[in-house]
């Protein structure tokens, strides 16, 4: 098996993932839209775990490359780190509503436990960006601490969001007023 049929195996898983969701993630059905037997993802992926981790590095990675981007674009490093954590907070939340399934899978540690193929090391730059820029916007608390606590704020935003809890609860038809009600309650109000 070349490389190019990894490839295309991986572009395959993400293109399910995307378009059905964690639920169609198959070796069978992955193998079927690659046009091979449904033995040969084994050659590359050997477990079925292996494959789902290397559909997820590539959400993780995209995640990265536009955090990255988006908050070198909001500014210099002497920016305001708030604003920063705002613009990456927008980027996490416009890229888990683009792309629900592909989100879920990438904080399914249940699914996602091996690091043969890196997957640990994709996952962080992101979030040591964001421990990075809340450590400068509130060097009194643990960082990595708040961070992870806003992290997981705004996974649950991202996910009631997608499910129209928070619609329906706030009458909100934007994230952005729920975003920087978790700045504030996370790093402070705004001014600090």
């Amino acid at each position: 098996m070349s490389d190019s049929l990894r490839t295309r195996l991986i572009d395959v898983g993400v293109d399910l993932v995307t378009s059905e969701g964690v639920h169609a993630l198959s070796l069978r059905e992955i193998a079927r839209r690659a046009g091979v037997s449904h033995g040969a993802p084994r050659r590359y992926f050997p477990t079925h775990l292996e494959l789902l981790s290397a559909i997820a590095r590539r959400g993780f990675t995209e995640l990265a490359a536009r955090g990255s981007a988006a908050v070198k674009e909001s500014g210099s490093a002497a920016a305001d780190p708030r604003e920063q954590i705002a613009t990456l907070g927008r980027v996490y939340l416009d890229f888990a509503l683009a792309n629900r399934g592909m989100h879920e899978l990438m904080f399914r540690h249940d699914l996602l436990e091996s690091d043969t193929l890196g997957l640990r090391e994709a996952s962080l730059p992101v979030f040591a960006l964001l421990v990075e820029l809340v450590g400068r916007a509130r060097p009194d608390a643990d960082a990595r601490l708040l961070a992870g606590s806003l992290l997981a704020n705004l996974y649950g935003i991202a996910q009631l969001w997608t499910w129209g809890s928070l619609q329906l609860a706030t009458g909100a038809d934007d994230f952005t007023p729920l975003l920087r009600t978790a700045l504030d309650a996370h790093l402070g109000p705004e001014g600090r």
